[in-house]
């Protein structure tokens, strides 16, 4: 399974790096056919809308600051499947990204 990952903390990163089938992206254009994308709110936030036009089919995982609820609700309403804390998506990052799509 292809995923791409807008992250790029490198905390986050090294804790997302034993993720099967991830790569990390520097631009949306780099996630076009990525059956999952990962995108971190505090340096993405504004990527949700195109990426969901890019990938449209993609299961799409934001994170962000447990405390920032309004990013994570604007995620959800920009097109994010899933909008969640860090610390949930980073304890078992691949049960969540891998998690059931319905």
């Amino acid at each position: 399974m292809d995923v791409c990952a807008l992250v790029d903390d490198l905390m986050d990163r090294s804790r997302l790096g034993g993720v099967e089938g991830l790569r990390f992206v520097n631009c949306v254009e780099d996630c076009l056919d990525s059956e999952v994308v990962v995108v971190d709110l505090a340096s993405h936030a504004d990527d949700i809308a195109d990426i969901r036009r890019i990938v449209p089919t993609a299961r799409l995982v934001a994170f962000g600051s447990h405390v920032d609820d309004r990013a994570l609700d604007e995620a959800l309403s920009a097109g994010a499947d899933l909008a969640l804390p860090r610390s949930r998506l980073l304890r078992d990052p691949s049960a969540v990204i891998f998690g059931d799509r319905t």
